[in-house]
Protein backbone atom coordinates (compact mmCIF):
# COMPACT_ATOMS: atom_id res chain seq x y z
CA UNK A 1 0.00 0.00 0.00
CA UNK A 2 2.49 2.38 0.75
CA UNK A 3 4.70 1.75 -2.22
CA UNK A 4 1.28 2.61 -4.51
CA UNK A 5 1.05 5.65 -2.52
CA UNK A 6 4.60 6.82 -3.09
CA UNK A 7 4.91 5.75 -7.02
CA UNK A 8 0.72 6.20 -7.55
CA UNK A 9 -1.00 8.12 -5.28
CA UNK A 10 -4.36 8.23 -4.35
CA UNK A 11 -5.60 7.01 -7.87
CA UNK A 12 -3.22 4.07 -7.78
CA UNK A 13 -4.59 2.97 -4.28
CA UNK A 14 -8.17 3.62 -5.26
CA UNK A 15 -7.67 1.49 -8.11
CA UNK A 16 -5.95 -1.35 -6.41
CA UNK A 17 -9.38 -1.27 -3.75
CA UNK A 18 -11.71 -1.35 -6.89
CA UNK A 19 -10.33 -4.40 -8.32
CA UNK A 20 -10.13 -6.25 -5.08
CA UNK A 21 -13.81 -5.35 -4.77
CA UNK A 22 -15.10 -5.67 -8.39
CA UNK A 23 -16.72 -2.68 -7.86
CA UNK A 24 -16.38 0.97 -7.34
CA UNK A 25 -13.73 2.86 -4.91
CA UNK A 26 -13.69 6.63 -4.54
CA UNK A 27 -13.32 9.51 -1.88
CA UNK A 28 -16.65 11.19 -0.63
CA UNK A 29 -17.06 14.53 1.05
CA UNK A 30 -19.41 14.66 3.75
CA UNK A 31 -21.94 16.34 2.02
CA UNK A 32 -21.84 13.67 -0.46
CA UNK A 33 -19.71 14.84 -2.83
CA UNK A 34 -17.50 12.39 -4.56
CA UNK A 35 -13.81 14.24 -4.57
CA UNK A 36 -12.14 10.93 -6.63
CA UNK A 37 -13.65 7.95 -7.77
CA UNK A 38 -12.19 5.01 -9.59
CA UNK A 39 -14.43 2.19 -11.28
CA UNK A 40 -12.60 -1.46 -11.23
CA UNK A 41 -15.91 -3.36 -12.59
CA UNK A 42 -18.49 -2.97 -15.00
CA UNK A 43 -21.59 -4.82 -13.42
CA UNK A 44 -23.49 -1.87 -12.93
CA UNK A 45 -23.24 2.00 -14.09
CA UNK A 46 -20.71 3.63 -12.28
CA UNK A 47 -22.99 6.47 -11.40
CA UNK A 48 -25.17 4.49 -9.51
CA UNK A 49 -22.61 3.28 -7.49
CA UNK A 50 -21.53 7.27 -6.78
CA UNK A 51 -24.84 7.65 -6.02
CA UNK A 52 -24.86 4.97 -2.78
CA UNK A 53 -21.34 6.41 -1.87
CA UNK A 54 -23.12 9.62 -1.55
CA UNK A 55 -25.85 8.64 0.15
CA UNK A 56 -24.24 6.64 2.90
CA UNK A 57 -21.47 9.41 3.13
CA UNK A 58 -24.29 11.65 4.59
CA UNK A 59 -25.59 8.97 6.64
CA UNK A 60 -22.39 8.52 7.95
CA UNK A 61 -22.07 12.70 8.58
CA UNK A 62 -25.50 12.79 10.48
CA UNK A 63 -24.78 9.81 12.70
CA UNK A 64 -21.59 10.26 13.51
CA UNK A 65 -19.91 6.97 13.54
CA UNK A 66 -16.71 5.72 13.19
CA UNK A 67 -17.33 3.88 9.92
CA UNK A 68 -20.88 2.96 7.96
CA UNK A 69 -22.32 0.22 5.58
CA UNK A 70 -25.54 1.06 3.74
CA UNK A 71 -26.72 -2.55 1.87
CA UNK A 72 -29.16 -2.79 -1.10
CA UNK A 73 -30.22 -6.13 -2.71
CA UNK A 74 -27.00 -6.37 -5.36
CA UNK A 75 -24.56 -4.23 -3.38
CA UNK A 76 -22.80 -2.62 -0.45
CA UNK A 77 -21.21 0.37 0.36
CA UNK A 78 -18.51 0.14 2.98
CA UNK A 79 -17.45 3.49 4.64
CA UNK A 80 -14.32 4.61 6.71
CA UNK A 81 -13.44 7.98 6.99
CA UNK A 82 -9.78 8.94 6.20
CA UNK A 83 -7.52 9.28 9.51
CA UNK A 84 -6.34 12.74 10.24
CA UNK A 85 -2.87 12.11 12.15
CA UNK A 86 -2.62 13.40 15.58
CA UNK A 87 0.38 15.99 16.01
CA UNK A 88 2.23 13.66 17.73
CA UNK A 89 1.61 10.94 15.55
CA UNK A 90 1.79 12.88 11.80
CA UNK A 91 3.70 9.88 9.99
CA UNK A 92 2.46 6.86 11.48
CA UNK A 93 4.64 3.46 11.22
CA UNK A 94 2.22 1.11 9.54
CA UNK A 95 4.07 -1.67 11.16
CA UNK A 96 2.32 0.32 14.53
CA UNK A 97 -0.99 -1.28 13.78
CA UNK A 98 -1.48 -4.08 16.67
CA UNK A 99 -4.07 -6.55 15.31
CA UNK A 100 -5.24 -7.79 19.29
CA UNK A 101 -7.33 -4.50 20.17
CA UNK A 102 -9.75 -4.52 16.87
CA UNK A 103 -13.37 -4.09 17.15
CA UNK A 104 -15.36 -7.14 15.67
CA UNK A 105 -18.65 -5.71 15.07
CA UNK A 106 -18.10 -3.08 12.21
CA UNK A 107 -18.69 -3.31 9.10
CA UNK A 108 -19.57 -6.88 8.13
CA UNK A 109 -17.81 -8.13 10.72
CA UNK A 110 -14.69 -8.15 9.82
CA UNK A 111 -11.98 -6.49 12.22
CA UNK A 112 -11.52 -2.56 12.30
CA UNK A 113 -8.43 -0.55 14.41
CA UNK A 114 -11.82 0.84 17.61
CA UNK A 115 -8.72 3.81 17.86
CA UNK A 116 -8.79 4.82 14.34
CA UNK A 117 -12.48 4.89 15.21
CA UNK A 118 -11.81 6.95 18.36
CA UNK A 119 -9.91 9.68 16.52
CA UNK A 120 -12.14 9.76 13.53
CA UNK A 121 -16.04 9.61 15.05
CA UNK A 122 -18.15 12.52 14.12
CA UNK A 123 -15.96 13.71 10.90
CA UNK A 124 -17.15 15.31 8.03
CA UNK A 125 -14.04 15.31 6.04
CA UNK A 126 -13.36 13.11 2.97
CA UNK A 127 -14.15 9.34 3.75
CA UNK A 128 -13.16 6.58 1.55
CA UNK A 129 -16.10 4.60 0.34
CA UNK A 130 -16.02 1.04 -1.64
CA UNK A 131 -19.27 0.46 -3.09
CA UNK A 132 -19.02 -4.08 -3.95
CA UNK A 133 -21.25 -6.42 -5.16
CA UNK A 134 -22.67 -8.73 -2.07
CA UNK A 135 -21.58 -11.10 -0.96
CA UNK A 136 -18.65 -9.10 -0.22
CA UNK A 137 -14.83 -10.21 -1.31
CA UNK A 138 -13.56 -11.87 1.89
CA UNK A 139 -11.14 -9.52 3.75
CA UNK A 140 -12.29 -6.01 1.67
CA UNK A 141 -12.60 -4.76 5.27
CA UNK A 142 -8.86 -5.39 6.73
CA UNK A 143 -7.78 -4.30 2.76
CA UNK A 144 -9.71 -1.24 3.47
CA UNK A 145 -8.45 -0.43 7.24
CA UNK A 146 -4.74 -1.02 5.45
CA UNK A 147 -5.35 1.54 2.88
CA UNK A 148 -6.77 4.42 5.01
CA UNK A 149 -3.71 5.63 6.60
CA UNK A 150 -1.07 5.81 2.99
CA UNK A 151 -4.75 7.07 1.54
CA UNK A 152 -5.05 10.14 4.12
CA UNK A 153 -1.42 10.99 3.17
CA UNK A 154 -1.23 10.71 -0.22
CA UNK A 155 -4.74 12.76 0.10
CA UNK A 156 -3.78 15.56 2.31
CA UNK A 157 -0.26 15.65 -0.06
CA UNK A 158 -2.08 16.46 -3.44
CA UNK A 159 -4.95 18.18 -1.49
CA UNK A 160 -2.00 20.92 -0.38
CA UNK A 161 -0.58 20.95 -4.29
CA UNK A 162 -3.91 21.26 -5.79
CA UNK A 163 -4.25 24.77 -2.47
CA UNK A 164 -0.70 25.56 -4.30
CA UNK A 165 -2.18 25.58 -7.70
CA UNK A 166 -5.11 27.22 -7.21
CA UNK A 167 -3.24 30.07 -5.44
CA UNK A 168 -0.63 30.52 -8.40
CA UNK A 169 -3.60 30.92 -10.72
CA UNK A 170 -5.08 33.54 -8.67
CA UNK A 171 -2.18 35.45 -8.68
CA UNK A 172 -1.40 34.71 -12.01
CA UNK A 173 -5.00 36.06 -13.07
CA UNK A 174 -4.66 39.05 -10.82
CA UNK A 175 -1.44 40.27 -12.86
CA UNK A 176 -3.10 39.81 -16.24
CA UNK A 177 -5.80 41.73 -14.52
CA UNK A 178 -3.41 44.74 -13.62
CA UNK A 179 -1.88 44.44 -16.94
CA UNK A 180 -5.12 44.92 -18.41
CA UNK A 181 -6.60 47.81 -16.26
CA UNK A 182 -2.69 49.13 -17.63
CA UNK A 183 -3.77 48.97 -20.57
CA UNK A 184 -6.89 50.25 -20.74
CA UNK A 185 -5.56 53.23 -18.77
CA UNK A 186 -7.32 52.62 -15.53
CA UNK A 187 -4.31 53.92 -13.12
CA UNK A 188 -6.14 54.24 -9.88
CA UNK A 189 -8.11 50.59 -10.03
CA UNK A 190 -4.61 49.05 -11.63
CA UNK A 191 -2.57 50.57 -8.09
CA UNK A 192 -5.03 49.41 -5.85
CA UNK A 193 -5.15 45.39 -7.21
CA UNK A 194 -1.48 45.40 -7.62
CA UNK A 195 -1.36 46.80 -3.43
CA UNK A 196 -1.81 42.82 -2.59
CA UNK A 197 0.52 42.04 -5.25
CA UNK A 198 4.74 42.37 -4.99
CA UNK A 199 6.39 44.55 -6.58
CA UNK A 200 4.51 47.79 -6.81
CA UNK A 201 4.12 48.98 -9.97
CA UNK A 202 7.04 51.34 -11.21
CA UNK A 203 7.26 54.77 -13.13
CA UNK A 204 8.57 54.67 -15.60
CA UNK A 205 8.83 51.48 -17.22
CA UNK A 206 10.37 49.15 -20.25
CA UNK A 207 7.96 46.86 -21.81
CA UNK A 208 9.75 43.41 -22.69
CA UNK A 209 7.97 40.33 -24.58
CA UNK A 210 9.89 37.15 -24.16
CA UNK A 211 8.49 34.42 -26.50
CA UNK A 212 9.51 31.14 -24.78
CA UNK A 213 9.47 27.09 -26.58
CA UNK A 214 6.43 25.50 -26.01
CA UNK A 215 6.36 24.59 -21.90
CA UNK A 216 8.79 26.45 -20.85
CA UNK A 217 7.07 30.31 -19.75
CA UNK A 218 7.36 29.05 -15.94
CA UNK A 219 10.56 28.10 -16.18
CA UNK A 220 11.75 31.54 -18.21
CA UNK A 221 9.32 33.03 -15.59
CA UNK A 222 11.15 32.08 -12.99
CA UNK A 223 14.58 32.93 -14.60
CA UNK A 224 13.12 36.38 -15.09
CA UNK A 225 12.33 36.81 -11.37
CA UNK A 226 15.82 35.80 -10.62
CA UNK A 227 17.41 38.36 -12.83
CA UNK A 228 15.63 40.81 -12.03
CA UNK A 229 15.51 40.98 -8.16
CA UNK A 230 12.01 40.47 -7.97
CA UNK A 231 11.66 44.11 -8.93
CA UNK A 232 9.95 43.01 -12.48
CA UNK A 233 6.07 42.79 -12.72
CA UNK A 234 6.07 39.34 -14.61
CA UNK A 235 2.60 38.62 -16.39
CA UNK A 236 2.02 35.72 -18.37
CA UNK A 237 -0.06 37.10 -21.86
CA UNK A 238 -3.60 35.40 -21.73
CA UNK A 239 -3.33 35.98 -25.75
CA UNK A 240 -0.53 33.96 -26.79
CA UNK A 241 0.24 30.72 -24.63
CA UNK A 242 4.35 31.20 -25.17
CA UNK A 243 4.54 34.82 -24.15
CA UNK A 244 6.06 36.66 -20.82
CA UNK A 245 5.25 39.85 -20.70
CA UNK A 246 7.35 42.08 -18.17
CA UNK A 247 7.20 45.48 -16.93
CA UNK A 248 10.19 46.80 -15.81
CA UNK A 249 11.38 49.72 -13.57
CA UNK A 250 13.45 51.50 -16.00
CA UNK A 251 15.48 54.07 -14.04
CA UNK A 252 16.32 50.88 -11.80
CA UNK A 253 17.39 49.08 -14.94
CA UNK A 254 19.64 52.19 -16.01
CA UNK A 255 21.21 52.44 -13.13
CA UNK A 256 22.34 48.50 -13.03
CA UNK A 257 23.49 48.95 -16.58
CA UNK A 258 25.27 52.04 -15.93
CA UNK A 259 26.92 50.15 -12.83
CA UNK A 260 27.53 46.30 -14.03
CA UNK A 261 28.15 44.41 -17.09
CA UNK A 262 25.70 47.42 -19.71
CA UNK A 263 23.47 44.46 -19.84
CA UNK A 264 19.34 45.15 -19.66
CA UNK A 265 17.21 42.63 -18.24
CA UNK A 266 16.23 41.86 -22.08
CA UNK A 267 19.53 40.76 -23.15
CA UNK A 268 19.96 38.72 -19.62
CA UNK A 269 17.28 36.66 -20.57
CA UNK A 270 18.03 36.11 -24.19
CA UNK A 271 21.23 34.83 -22.80
CA UNK A 272 20.65 32.72 -20.21
CA UNK A 273 17.88 31.34 -22.26
CA UNK A 274 18.88 29.43 -25.40
CA UNK A 275 15.97 29.54 -27.64
CA UNK A 276 13.78 32.53 -25.87
CA UNK A 277 13.16 35.79 -27.63
CA UNK A 278 13.19 39.39 -26.72
CA UNK A 279 11.41 42.67 -27.80
CA UNK A 280 11.94 45.53 -25.86
CA UNK A 281 10.17 48.73 -25.92
CA UNK A 282 11.23 52.81 -25.30
CA UNK A 283 11.17 54.23 -21.76
CA UNK A 284 7.57 55.29 -21.01
CA UNK A 285 5.74 56.75 -18.13
CA UNK A 286 3.10 54.13 -16.64
CA UNK A 287 -0.04 55.63 -18.29
CA UNK A 288 1.44 54.54 -21.43
CA UNK A 289 1.66 50.75 -20.74
CA UNK A 290 -0.37 49.98 -23.69
CA UNK A 291 2.01 52.03 -26.52
CA UNK A 292 5.29 50.36 -24.61
CA UNK A 293 3.46 46.79 -25.30
CA UNK A 294 3.05 47.39 -28.84
CA UNK A 295 6.56 48.64 -29.25
CA UNK A 296 7.83 45.71 -27.70
CA UNK A 297 5.97 43.37 -29.69
CA UNK A 298 7.36 45.43 -33.31
CA UNK A 299 10.81 44.09 -31.33
CA UNK A 300 10.35 41.14 -30.93
CA UNK A 301 9.27 40.30 -34.99
CA UNK A 302 12.61 41.95 -35.78
CA UNK A 303 14.35 39.98 -32.92
CA UNK A 304 13.00 36.54 -34.62
CA UNK A 305 15.40 37.46 -37.16
CA UNK A 306 18.46 38.27 -35.27
CA UNK A 307 21.60 35.92 -34.00
CA UNK A 308 21.37 37.60 -30.75
CA UNK A 309 17.32 36.97 -30.20
CA UNK A 310 16.81 40.31 -28.96
CA UNK A 311 15.83 43.50 -30.22
CA UNK A 312 15.06 47.02 -28.97
CA UNK A 313 12.34 49.14 -30.61
CA UNK A 314 13.84 52.06 -32.81
CA UNK A 315 12.86 55.53 -31.77
CA UNK A 316 9.41 56.63 -33.58
CA UNK A 317 6.40 58.95 -32.87
CA UNK A 318 3.19 58.02 -32.18
CA UNK A 319 0.23 59.02 -35.03
CA UNK A 320 -1.22 60.40 -31.48
CA UNK A 321 1.07 63.12 -30.48
CA UNK A 322 1.61 64.85 -34.11
CA UNK A 323 -2.12 65.30 -34.93
CA UNK A 324 -2.24 68.22 -33.06
CA UNK A 325 -5.94 69.78 -31.89
CA UNK A 326 -7.73 69.18 -34.95
CA UNK A 327 -6.94 65.38 -34.41
CA UNK A 328 -8.14 65.66 -30.57
CA UNK A 329 -11.05 67.48 -32.50
CA UNK A 330 -11.96 64.53 -35.02
CA UNK A 331 -11.37 62.16 -32.26
CA UNK A 332 -13.81 63.45 -29.71
CA UNK A 333 -16.35 63.72 -32.89
CA UNK A 334 -15.91 60.32 -34.44
CA UNK A 335 -15.89 58.31 -30.78
CA UNK A 336 -18.84 60.64 -29.55
CA UNK A 337 -21.69 58.43 -30.38
CA UNK A 338 -19.69 55.18 -28.36
CA UNK A 339 -19.36 57.40 -25.63
CA UNK A 340 -22.86 58.67 -25.09
CA UNK A 341 -24.07 54.73 -25.53
CA UNK A 342 -26.66 54.17 -22.65
CA UNK A 343 -27.34 50.23 -22.70
CA UNK A 344 -31.06 49.69 -22.76
CA UNK A 345 -30.75 46.74 -20.06
CA UNK A 346 -28.35 46.40 -17.09
CA UNK A 347 -27.07 43.62 -18.04
CA UNK A 348 -25.69 44.99 -21.70
CA UNK A 349 -22.26 46.34 -21.99
CA UNK A 350 -21.93 50.38 -21.12
CA UNK A 351 -19.63 52.62 -23.32
CA UNK A 352 -16.13 51.81 -21.54
CA UNK A 353 -16.93 48.02 -21.64
CA UNK A 354 -17.39 48.73 -25.51
CA UNK A 355 -14.65 50.81 -25.97
CA UNK A 356 -12.16 48.51 -24.33
CA UNK A 357 -13.54 45.90 -26.00
CA UNK A 358 -13.02 47.41 -29.56
CA UNK A 359 -9.53 48.28 -28.56
CA UNK A 360 -8.89 44.70 -27.55
CA UNK A 361 -9.48 43.75 -30.80
CA UNK A 362 -7.95 46.24 -32.78
CA UNK A 363 -4.98 44.99 -31.23
CA UNK A 364 -5.83 41.59 -30.99
CA UNK A 365 -7.69 40.43 -33.62
CA UNK A 366 -10.15 37.33 -32.69
CA UNK A 367 -7.59 36.60 -29.96
CA UNK A 368 -9.75 39.74 -28.07
CA UNK A 369 -12.06 36.49 -26.79
CA UNK A 370 -9.13 35.16 -24.50
CA UNK A 371 -7.97 38.48 -23.44
CA UNK A 372 -11.59 39.76 -22.58
CA UNK A 373 -12.52 36.33 -21.25
CA UNK A 374 -15.64 36.48 -23.59
CA UNK A 375 -17.10 34.20 -26.13
CA UNK A 376 -16.81 34.70 -30.31
CA UNK A 377 -20.25 35.54 -30.67
CA UNK A 378 -20.21 38.08 -27.37
CA UNK A 379 -17.53 39.42 -28.93
CA UNK A 380 -18.94 39.48 -32.78
CA UNK A 381 -22.39 40.97 -31.10
CA UNK A 382 -20.32 44.12 -29.63
CA UNK A 383 -18.43 45.09 -32.72
CA UNK A 384 -21.41 45.21 -34.81
CA UNK A 385 -23.01 47.17 -31.89
CA UNK A 386 -19.95 49.53 -32.14
CA UNK A 387 -19.95 49.65 -35.76
CA UNK A 388 -23.64 50.89 -35.87
CA UNK A 389 -22.98 53.08 -33.20
CA UNK A 390 -20.09 54.49 -35.21
CA UNK A 391 -21.72 54.52 -38.56
CA UNK A 392 -18.39 52.56 -39.73
CA UNK A 393 -17.93 49.17 -41.37
CA UNK A 394 -15.23 47.42 -39.36
CA UNK A 395 -14.48 45.02 -41.64
CA UNK A 396 -12.55 47.07 -43.60
CA UNK A 397 -8.73 47.90 -43.10
CA UNK A 398 -9.38 52.06 -43.49
CA UNK A 399 -12.44 52.37 -40.78
CA UNK A 400 -10.31 50.11 -38.48
CA UNK A 401 -7.06 52.35 -39.03
CA UNK A 402 -9.41 55.48 -38.28
CA UNK A 403 -11.28 54.20 -34.86
CA UNK A 404 -7.30 52.86 -34.01
CA UNK A 405 -5.84 56.42 -34.24
CA UNK A 406 -8.88 58.01 -32.72
CA UNK A 407 -8.82 55.52 -29.19
CA UNK A 408 -5.06 56.34 -28.92
CA UNK A 409 -5.98 60.11 -29.49
CA UNK A 410 -8.37 59.81 -26.63
CA UNK A 411 -5.62 58.15 -24.55
CA UNK A 412 -3.10 60.64 -25.27
CA UNK A 413 -4.56 63.33 -22.64
CA UNK A 414 -1.83 65.92 -23.29
CA UNK A 415 -3.57 66.72 -26.71
CA UNK A 416 -5.11 70.41 -26.67
CA UNK A 417 -8.77 70.50 -26.94
CA UNK A 418 -11.12 73.34 -28.58
CA UNK A 419 -13.20 74.55 -25.23
CA UNK A 420 -15.88 75.74 -27.88
CA UNK A 421 -18.60 73.39 -29.26
CA UNK A 422 -18.95 74.73 -32.44
CA UNK A 423 -16.83 73.35 -35.52
CA UNK A 424 -15.48 69.92 -33.49
CA UNK A 425 -17.45 67.82 -36.01
CA UNK A 426 -16.19 69.99 -39.25
CA UNK A 427 -12.70 67.81 -39.20
CA UNK A 428 -12.06 64.99 -41.10
CA UNK A 429 -9.53 62.53 -40.89
CA UNK A 430 -8.29 63.97 -44.48
CA UNK A 431 -7.96 66.83 -42.86
CA UNK A 432 -6.31 65.40 -39.99
CA UNK A 433 -3.80 63.88 -42.13
CA UNK A 434 -2.73 66.71 -44.12
CA UNK A 435 -1.52 68.22 -41.14
CA UNK A 436 2.25 68.93 -41.55
CA UNK A 437 3.47 66.81 -38.27
CA UNK A 438 1.86 63.66 -39.72
CA UNK A 439 3.13 64.40 -43.18
CA UNK A 440 6.74 64.65 -41.70
CA UNK A 441 5.57 60.97 -39.60
CA UNK A 442 4.19 59.26 -42.15
CA UNK A 443 7.81 59.97 -44.24
CA UNK A 444 9.56 58.50 -41.54
CA UNK A 445 7.32 55.03 -41.67
CA UNK A 446 7.78 54.87 -44.98
CA UNK A 447 11.38 55.63 -45.23
CA UNK A 448 12.65 52.25 -44.60
CA UNK A 449 10.62 50.99 -47.09
CA UNK A 450 12.89 52.55 -49.88
CA UNK A 451 15.46 49.76 -48.96
CA UNK A 452 12.93 47.09 -50.44
CA UNK A 453 12.49 48.44 -53.56
CA UNK A 454 9.19 48.97 -55.65
CA UNK A 455 8.39 45.60 -55.00
CA UNK A 456 7.70 46.35 -51.28
CA UNK A 457 5.52 49.04 -51.59
CA UNK A 458 3.42 47.17 -53.92
CA UNK A 459 3.09 44.46 -51.79
CA UNK A 460 2.25 46.61 -48.83
CA UNK A 461 -0.56 48.57 -50.90
CA UNK A 462 -1.86 45.19 -52.55
CA UNK A 463 -2.06 44.12 -48.84
CA UNK A 464 -3.73 46.40 -47.54
CA UNK A 465 -6.42 47.30 -50.15
CA UNK A 466 -7.28 43.68 -49.47
CA UNK A 467 -8.12 44.34 -45.94
CA UNK A 468 -4.95 42.26 -45.06
CA UNK A 469 -6.05 38.93 -45.83
CA UNK A 470 -3.44 36.43 -47.58
CA UNK A 471 -5.33 34.62 -50.10
CA UNK A 472 -6.87 37.99 -52.04
CA UNK A 473 -3.40 39.58 -51.62
CA UNK A 474 -1.71 36.59 -53.16
CA UNK A 475 -4.09 36.40 -56.15
CA UNK A 476 -3.99 40.25 -56.69
CA UNK A 477 -0.08 39.94 -56.72
CA UNK A 478 -0.36 36.43 -58.67
CA UNK A 479 1.89 34.66 -56.34
CA UNK A 480 0.91 31.89 -54.43
CA UNK A 481 -0.41 32.25 -50.68
CA UNK A 482 2.84 30.84 -48.93
CA UNK A 483 4.99 33.21 -51.23
CA UNK A 484 2.87 36.37 -50.20
CA UNK A 485 3.87 35.49 -46.89
CA UNK A 486 7.44 35.14 -47.47
CA UNK A 487 7.49 38.50 -49.02
CA UNK A 488 5.44 40.14 -45.96
CA UNK A 489 7.76 38.35 -43.24
CA UNK A 490 10.81 39.58 -45.22
CA UNK A 491 8.90 43.06 -44.75
CA UNK A 492 8.34 42.84 -41.31
CA UNK A 493 12.54 42.42 -41.09
CA UNK A 494 13.03 46.02 -43.54
CA UNK A 495 10.39 47.59 -41.24
CA UNK A 496 11.18 46.37 -38.26
CA UNK A 497 7.75 46.05 -37.15
CA UNK A 498 5.66 43.47 -37.16
CA UNK A 499 2.11 42.84 -39.82
CA UNK A 500 1.08 39.16 -40.10
CA UNK A 501 0.66 38.35 -36.18
CA UNK A 502 -1.26 41.61 -33.28
CA UNK A 503 -0.69 44.00 -32.89
CA UNK A 504 0.24 44.55 -36.22
CA UNK A 505 1.62 47.60 -37.99
CA UNK A 506 -0.95 47.75 -40.76
CA UNK A 507 -3.14 50.79 -39.11
CA UNK A 508 -0.28 53.00 -38.96
CA UNK A 509 0.71 51.87 -42.55
CA UNK A 510 -2.30 52.14 -43.76
CA UNK A 511 -2.39 56.01 -42.01
CA UNK A 512 1.01 56.62 -43.59
CA UNK A 513 0.14 56.10 -47.21
CA UNK A 514 -2.99 58.18 -47.22
CA UNK A 515 -1.04 60.89 -45.65
CA UNK A 516 1.48 60.41 -48.24
CA UNK A 517 -1.29 60.36 -51.50
CA UNK A 518 -3.21 63.44 -49.82
CA UNK A 519 0.58 65.60 -49.66
CA UNK A 520 1.12 64.18 -53.53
Amino acid sequence: MYRLARTGGSPELLRRLARRAEGWAGIVDGDGTVLQAVAGGVRWPAHEAADLASVAARELAARGTGSYSLDTDERAALLLPLERPSPDRAFPDPASHDRSHLDRTSLDGTSLDRAHLDRTSGSRGPVLAVVAPKPLPVGLATLMADAVMPLALSWASESVERKRRRVDLAESRGREAVLHLLMTGQLSIAHQVAGALRPRLPDPVRVCVVECSGGQRDEVARICADASGGRTWIVRCPVYARHLILIVPAAEEAREQEAGDGRTLGLAVAGLVDDCVVGVSEEVRLPDTATAYRQAFHALAVARGLPGRHARFGAAPEPALVVGAAGARWADALLAPLHAHLPRRSQDPGSQELSATVASWLAFSSHATQHLKIHRNTLAARLRLVGELLGLDLNRVADQAAVDLALRIRATPTLPRSRSGGGAASEDLDTVLRAPGVRDWAAQQLRLLAGAGSMGEETLRTWLSCEAQLAPTAAALGVSVPGARKRLTRLEAVLRRSLLRTPSARYDLWLAFRAVDLAA
